[in-house]
């Protein structure tokens, strides 16, 4: 099964270095929707989102690629790193009406010096580390055997 993975890694590249992890063990095709606003992802079978978490919501760059790409009855999973708290609603919304079948989710910390966080010298400092880059690459490998 062929599988991509549209992100969003802007600040402190913290979810791309979970994405190079999986990448690196898996074969997934990478789509940067800062770079890449719009693509065909009919020829995918499993399309992963990615983003950092932004006052509870996943990267805008990510939300409008998903309105505007996704085709319908497709496998899906999300990836997250935050500061605060993981939160997949923003992703969810945008997937609505996509009859799409949810694989999982995953989250883990990550560096986060975003808004009102910059003033306190950031949240989650180290992360993500080695165990959540290693989580990110079960969590694929969990979600992507062939039962």
């Amino acid at each position: 099964m062929k599988t991509a993975i549209v992100y969003a890694s802007t600040h402190h590249g913290n979810t791309k270095k979970l994405l190079d992890a999986i990448v690196a063990a898996y074969e997934v095709d990478l789509i940067d929707a800062v770079k890449v606003p719009e693509k065909d992802l009919n020829r995918y079978d499993r399309i992963g989102f990615a983003s950092g978490i932004y006052y509870s919501k996943f990267h805008q760059a990510v939300l409008n690629f998903a309105a505007v790409n996704m085709p319908q009855n497709k496998q899906t999973f999300f990836i997250s790193t935050y500061g605060g708290k993981a939160d997949y609603t923003s992703i969810e919304k945008a997937l609505t009406a996509k009859n799409s079948v949810l694989l999982g989710k995953y989250g883990c910390k990550g560096y986060d010096t975003f808004g009102p966080f910059k003033l306190m010298g950031g949240l989650a400092k180290g992360h993500p580390d080695e165990a959540d880059i290693a989580g990110a690459v079960a969590f694929y490998k969990e979600i992507t055997e062939e039962k």
